[in-house]
């Protein structure tokens, strides 16, 4: 007796495809990102000096419109407690080291 076989084809491409982006869509997303991260980073230079002596590694996420921080071992810690204290606001999470990141390409 021969065993019938399925023909099940492989899904390709997205499966919502009304979400891609143009070009200007992907471009405005960047800038505001940049502009995002721009706005944190004062904060983060000011404070990482201090903190880097006794918090080397851990993670820093700063609410940059407050210029309040919350320091934690666990980004999303940090990142909750920061959440916590200013609902609806997305922090710019930080390293604490010497280039503010957890690692290079």
């Amino acid at each position: 007796m021969t065993e019938a076989k399925t023909s099940r084809t492989a899904r390709r491409g997205r499966i919502f495809p009304e979400i891609q982006w143009t070009e200007e869509q992907k471009a405005k997303w960047r800038a505001e990102q940049e502009e995002f991260y721009q706005r944190a980073l004062p904060v983060f230079n000011r404070v990482k000096p201090e903190l880097i002596k006794t918090h080397y590694n851990w993670f820093i996420a700063v609410e940059p419109d407050s210029g309040e921080y919350f320091v934690d071992k666990d980004s999303s810690v940090a990142s909750a407690q920061c959440r916590d204290k200013h609902p609806g606001k997305i922090p710019q999470v930080f390293r604490i080291n010497e280039t503010g990141t957890c690692g290079s390409i």
